[in-house]
C-alpha cells in the first residue's frame, strides 16, 4: 500500500509538472493550436484590466481578485498595451493559415486584423483627447461605479469604498497623458475644454451625500437584505463612502479641473484633425480602422454628398405630402419636429412617459420580428435615462451590453436633457437601432456564441456594428413597423443624419470645414434641433472617423444582402443571412464580405 501511495505521488507530481511546462509553454511562446493563441490574447489583455472583467462579469465568484480595483491608465500601461499588440501580432503571423480549416481562418483574419490596424494606429497614440465632453476617466469613471459595479453583499460594497479611494491615482494617470499630449503641442478644442470644465464643476458642487456616487450606493445597499447586513454596518458604510467621496474623489476632480483651467489660454479655435501634428496620416488611418474598409477621405465625402442628396429626395416627398414644400428639407423637418402633437412634455412627468414609450416600442417590435428572425438573444433590454450629469454632452441615445453572466441586461441610455431632441416621430427607429433588432440583438448574440474563441465574442469592429444597427432601422421599416408616414420619415431623418456624417467628419478633419460650417450644413439638410447638432458636431471633433462607420456598414450589409438575393433567387431565405451576419460575432467588412460569399456558394444548387 506505501508503494501504491508513493508511486501514485509521483505520478501526480509528473502530471502537474507537464501541466505546469504546458502552461509556461502556452503562456510564453507560440502555443501549439492558434485557438490557445487566441485564449492567451484575450487573458493577457482581460486579467489587466479590473473594469472590463467587472463589468464582462465571466469568472466564477471565487476568483474574484479585482472588484476592488481600476484598470491603469497611465502612459505606461498605453505603452504595455501597444507592445503586446505588435508581439502579438507577430506571433500570429507564424502560423500557416493555409493550413487552418474554414472556422478557424475566419477567426484568424479577424484577430489579424484587428492587431494590425492597432499597430498601425500606434503612431498616433497622442493623437487624442482622452479626456472630452463625451467619454473620459471624469464621466466613465462615474457611469462604471454606478452602472457595473455591483452590490449583493458587505465585501462588494466594502470593494466600491476601495475603488472611491484609487480615484486619485487614477485621475494622476490620466493626467499625466494629457501632459505628455500637451509637451508634443496636441491642445484640445476650445469648446472641449469649456464643456469639460463645466461637467467636473458640476459634479463635484453638490455635498457627498447627494452625489450620483453616494446615492447610487445607498440604492444598491438598501436592497440588501437585513440578514446579509446589519444597521452599524449599513452606516458605517455609508459614511465610509461620504468620507471616500469628499476626502478622495473630489480632490481628483479638483486637481484635473485645475490643469484644464491652465488650457483655457491655450485651447484658442475648434479645429479638426488636420490641425494636429501628421493630422492628415491620423485621420487617413481612422478612416481606414473605423470603416473597415480602404475609402480614402476624398471618397467617403464624396459617397456623403450621394446619399444625402438620394434621401433628401424621399424626405422631400414625404413633407410635400404634409403639405410643406418651401425651404430646405431641414428647415421643414424642423417645422414638424416643433409640432407640440410630437412633444413630450419637457418634465419629470413627461420624460418618465417618453421612457415608457420607448419601451412600448421595443417590446412590439420584439414580438414580431418572426419573419425576419429565428435567433433571438437571451438576455433582455431595459430602456434608463441617461444620467443628470452627463446629459448635457452625452450623445442622444446610446447602448450599454450586458453581463456575460445574465445578472445585467443590455441597457439603451435615452437622453432626457431635452425632449424636444425625440420626437415622437423619431422615437422608433431610436430604439430600433439602439435596442431591437439593433445594438442589442448584435451584441447579445455575440456574447451567447457557442464554440468560438472568446475575442469573437467581444471583439469591436465600429462599421459592423453601427453599420447593423443602421441597417436594423431599415430591416424594422421593411418588415412594416413604421406605416405612418411620419415615423418613416424619422427613419429617412436618422439616415440622413448618417449620411451627412460622411460629409461633415470628412469636412472637418480633410477639408479644413469650422465647426459652424459642419453644424450649419447638418441643420440645413436634417432638421434636428440646434443643440442636438452642436452636440454630435463636437462628438465628430474629437473622435475623428468613428462617425463614419455607420453608413458604410449599414451599406455593406445592404449590398451583400442584394448580392444574396440576386445569386440565389427563390433559395435565398432572410433568417438565414441574418443568422449568417450575426453568428460569426463583429467582423471587419472585408471578411463579413468572404463570409457571404462562402454562405451563397454552399446554398447554391448544384
Amino acid at each position: 500500500m506505501a508503494r501504491f501511495f508513493k508511486w501514485t505521488g509521483r505520478a501526480l507530481l509528473v502530471l502537474l509538472l507537464i501541466l505546469a511546462i504546458g502552461l509556461v509553454h502556452v503562456w510564453y511562446f507560440k502555443p501549439l493550436k492558434a485557438d490557445w493563441f487566441y485564449g492567451r490574447v484575450m487573458a493577457r489583455f482581460v486579467l489587466d484590466q479590473p473594469e472590463m472583467l467587472s463589468s464582462m462579469r465571466i469568472l466564477p465568484g471565487w476568483l474574484d481578485f479585482y472588484s476592488d480595483k481600476l484598470s491603469d491608465a497611465s502612459p505606461a500601461a498605453e505603452q504595455k498595451m501597444a507592445d503586446m499588440v505588435h508581439d502579438n501580432l507577430t506571433t500570429l503571423h507564424r502560423y500557416q493559415r493555409d493550413a487552418l480549416d474554414r472556422d478557424e481562418q475566419l477567426s484568424y483574419d479577424t484577430m489579424e486584423y484587428f492587431l494590425r490596424m492597432q499597430d498601425e494606429g500606434d503612431q498616433f497614440r497622442y493623437l487624442n483627447f482622452p479626456v472630452n465632453q463625451m467619454f473620459g476617466v471624469q464621466s466613465s469613471l462615474p457611469n462604471f461605479m454606478t452602472d457595473v459595479h455591483q452590490i449583493n453583499s458587505v465585501a462588494d460594497a466594502k470593494n466600491y469604498i476601495a475603488r472611491l479611494n484609487k480615484f486619485p491615482a487614477k485621475f494622476d494617470q490620466v493626467l499625466e497623458g494629457l501632459k505628455i499630449r500637451e509637451d508634443k503641442k496636441i491642445i484640445p478644442p476650445q469648446f472641449l475644454v469649456e464643456k469639460v470644465l463645466v461637467q467636473m464643476q458640476g459634479f463635484i458642487a453638490k455635498p457627498g451625500t447627494q452625489n450620483p456616487l453616494y446615492t447610487n450606493f445607498k440604492e444598491k445597499l438598501d436592497k440588501l437584505p437585513a440578514d446579509k447586513i446589519d444597521t452599524t454596518t449599513r452606516q458605517t458604510l455609508l459614511a465610509q463612502t461620504d468620507a471616500s467621496i469628499t476626502q478622495q474623489v473630489y480632490p481628483a476632480y479638483q486637481k484635473l479641473i485645475n490643469y484644464f483651467k491652465t488650457q483655457q489660454p491655450k485651447a484658442q479655435g475648434n479645429f479638426g484633425a488636420w490641425h494636429l501634428p501628421g493630422g492628415d496620416a491620423y485621420y487617413a488611418w481612422a478612416v481606414k480602422m473605423h470603416t473597415t474598409t480602404d475609402m480614402t477621405p476624398q471618397q467617403v465625402h464624396d459617397l456623403g454628398l450621394t446619399e444625402v442628396a438620394r434621401i433628401s429626395t424621399e424626405m422631400d416627398a414625404i413633407l410635400k405630402s404634409k403639405g410643406l414644400s418651401e425651404g430646405s428639407v431641414g428647415a421643414r423637418v424642423l417645422q414638424l419636429s416643433e409640432d407640440p402633437a410630437q412633444l413630450y412634455p419637457n418634465t419629470p412627468d413627461g420624460k418618465q412617459a417618453m421612457l415608457k414609450g420607448f419601451q412600448m416600442i421595443l417590446d412590439e417590435v420584439n414580438k414580431g420580428l418572426d419573419a425576419a428572425f429565428d435567433m433571438r438573444p437571451k438576455l433582455g433590454v431595459e430602456v434608463r435615462a441617461v444620467p443628470e450629469y452627463s446629459q448635457e454632452t452625452a450623445p442622444g441615445a446610446y447602448y450599454n451590453a450586458g453581463s456575460f453572466d445574465g445578472s445585467r441586461p443590455g441597457i439603451f441610455y435615452a437622453n432626457m436633457r431635452d425632449t424636444k431632441e425625440n420626437p415622437k416621430f423619431t422615437m422608433r427607429t431610436l430604439a430600433y437601432h439602439e435596442g431591437i433588432p439593433g445594438h442589442h440583438f448584435q451584441i447579445s448574440i455575440a456574447q451567447e456564441l457557442q464554440d468560438v474563441p472568446f475575442f469573437r465574442q467581444v471583439l469591436p469592429f465600429t462599421a459592423y456594428a453601427e453599420g447593423w444597427a443602421l441597417y436594423a432601422e431599415r430591416l424594422a421599416w421593411e418588415l412594416g413597423f413604421e406605416k405612418d408616414p411620419m415615423d418613416n420619415l424619422g427613419r429617412l431623418r436618422d439616415e440622413m443624419m448618417r449620411a451627412v456624417r460622411l460629409v461633415v467628419d470628412s469636412g472637418i478633419h480633410y477639408k479644413h470645414w469650422t465647426r459652424e460650417q459642419a453644424i450649419q450644413y447638418m441643420t440645413d439638410n436634417t432638421g434636428m434641433a440646434l443643440t442636438d447638432v452642436t452636440a454630435e458636431i463636437e462628438r465628430y471633433m474629437v473622435d475623428p472617423g468613428q462617425a463614419l462607420a455607420y453608413k458604410v456598414g449599414m451599406l455593406k450589409i445592404l449590398a451583400l444582402r442584394e448580392k444574396a438575393k440576386l445569386a440565389l433567387g427563390d433559395q435565398f431565405d432572410l433568417k438565414q443571412f441574418h443568422n449568417e451576419v450575426l453568428t460569426h460575432g463583429a467582423l471587419p467588412l472585408v471578411v463579413l464580405e468572404r463570409v457571404i460569399d462562402d454562405w451563397i456558394a454552399k446554398r447554391k444548387k448544384p
